[in-house]
């Protein structure tokens, strides 16, 4: 199944006569881990398109296409998915991919330690036909299954099992923490985390190349002027993000160029939905606010967001009510309003919930993981202060801040979600689903939302082929989402990258900057 997502890519171009070249790069976020089934996020996830492959992949335009996988075909009347393998590929150390590895990867990505467990909830079991075919089974018809995949990357069970690395290890780091050996077009060389990743091409990419590096690091930078720095004076050749305040400055700048379009991330706040008192009050310490329903409708009303759009995101970014974007596929038109900024509705609310006077809480932040996501937390905070709600901000490296939701260490949180699927079945599964580790579903519903009917509502949108019927069910999922106020959707984040001159690459609106498309004139 193809996404019709062409509009959204943007290819800058084709450079001619190239010359091989070293291409350095900076982002914000160094990738949490090597290891591509610890950590579903975007700069694990992204970073790591570079280096392993899947079943499939997503092309310039988002679409599905092969990749380890040659063609794909429904089993029967939609009991799974059967998937030919590419013959002839190595992996980076020289070993050869076969089924084998498949049924290795699914066995350590659906594992109860991996992060990517989720991903398979709907498969019931995997089996190996012959050394190139597998058959994916599915527990009900599942027509988005391939496209649910695009980011499964196969690793080779003959490197895991020699490196003692069979299984994730998020919390304490193995051999695939610091080391890769994929299939993908380039190789790790050296890491050091924090500091610099180092890739160099494989010369036995069963691909043809379309770029002309010879050479590519990544190194974080977390101050935005540092980053803008480096770009101006050559140091370094791409940038991800601009900041928003220095967009205007460097399109002016005839040596760089920005690119700019619209990321498929909703930038949301979450609530602590199961928690039976705040952690972090001062007064409120033996119940939970946020646990009413008119509480977080007041939160929901004292958050002015076209004011954050205008001042912080300099009218970059588009409102969002919803779990997805309207460019996603099962976005809910007839639900597309937000909530409008209402103080007073919010002081009204509060005092309907029994806190006349507010309550004060603790609110988490990255501060390195999103586009000024802690300038965003801190008028959030300084815009529920008035309607009594006082927060106290605890911004910090991503790295650190995930630790912190998964061990429910905060009253109020902030958060990012681009579907990998690009539709609207792929939150409802992660963040809306009741949580639940044996069926592997709401892996990141780290505030415990809950409500039976969607989850009864999931598995059926999840096998529905008719477009109609299954629009109608996503439409009832936003219905109860934003009754609930499961969530707060704010804004969908726009991209913002900066490059050199000389520098032709690809964006594509789920942030993933993949090298195989970068080449350097001189």
């Amino acid at each position: 199944m193809k996404t019709t997502a062409t509009a959204l890519a943007c290819l800058l171009g084709l450079a001619t006569a190239l010359q091989a070249a070293e291409f350095r790069w900076a982002e914000t976020t160094d990738p949490q881990t090597m290891d591509p089934h610890a950590v579903n996020s975007a700069p694990v996830l992204g970073f790591l398109n570079n280096v392993y492959e899947g079943l499939v992949r997503r092309g310039k335009d988002m679409s599905i296409e092969p990749a380890l996988a040659t063609s794909w075909e429904p089993i029967g009347a939609g009991e799974g998915w059967r998937f030919v393998l590419r013959d002839g590929v190595t992996f980076h150390d020289g070993s050869t991919f076969n089924a084998d590895d498949v049924i290795f990867s699914y066995q350590r990505a659906s594992s109860e330690e991996a992060d990517t467990r989720s991903w398979f909830a709907p498969v019931s079991e995997v089996r190996k036909v012959d050394d190139y075919t597998v058959d994916i089974m599915t527990s009900a018809p599942n027509p988005i299954f391939p496209d649910s995949i695009a980011n499964w990357m196969i690793m080779d069970s003959g490197w895991a099992e020699a490196n003692s690395t069979t299984r994730p290890d998020k919390e304490n780091g193995n051999h695939a923490t610091l080391n890769t050996n994929g299939t993908g077009a380039f190789r790790v060389t050296e890491r050091q985390p924090g500091l610099s990743t180092v890739l160099e091409p494989w010369g036995g990419w069963w691909d043809s190349a379309e770029h002309n590096i010879t050479r590519a690091e990544l190194t974080p930078i977390q101050n935005p002027a540092t980053a803008v720095a480096a770009l101006l004076s050559g140091d370094i050749d791409m940038i991800n993000p601009v900041p928003i305040q220095d967009t205007a400055r460097l399109l002016q700048n005839s040596k760089v160029k920005v690119i700019q379009g619209i990321e498929a991330r909703v930038i949301m706040v979450g609530f602590p939905h199961e928690a039976e008192a705040l952690k972090y009050s001062a007064e409120t310490t033996d119940r939970n606010p946020f646990a009413d329903v008119r509480v977080r409708q007041a939160v929901a009303h004292a958050i002015n967001v076209p004011a954050i759009l205008q001042t912080i995101m300099r009218g970059n970014a588009e409102p969002a009510s919803q779990l997805v974007s309207p460019a996603m596929r099962g976005f809910s038109d007839a639900m597309a309003d937000r909530p409008a900024y209402d103080p007073a509705a919010a002081r009204a609310l509060l005092a309907d919930a029994g806190y006349p006077d507010g309550f004060s809480f603790g609110l988490k932040c990255p501060n390195d993981r999103y586009l000024n996501d802690e300038a965003i937390c801190q008028a959030i905070t300084g815009m529920l202060a008035q309607v009594g709600i006082r927060a106290t901000l605890d911004a910090m490296p991503v790295q650190n801040y995930w630790p912190e939701l998964r061990a429910d260490n905060y009253d109020m949180y902030l958060l990012g979600w681009s579907p990998g699927t690009f539709d609207a079945e792929h939150p409802i599964r992660f963040l809306a689903a009741t949580p639940n580790e044996e069926k592997k579903l709401g892996s990141w519903n780290f505030g415990g939302y809950s409500n039976a009917r969607v989850d009864a509502l999931l598995p059926m949108i999840q096998s529905e082929i008719d477009d109609a019927k299954r629009q109608a069910m996503l439409d009832e999922v936003t219905v109860i989402l934003q009754k609930e106020v499961a969530y707060i959707p704010m804004y969908v984040q726009p991209l913002v990258w900066g490059a050199q001159a000389t520098v032709d690459l690809v964006q594509r609106p789920d942030n993933f900057f993949i090298l195989r498309w970068v080449t350097v004139a001189e």
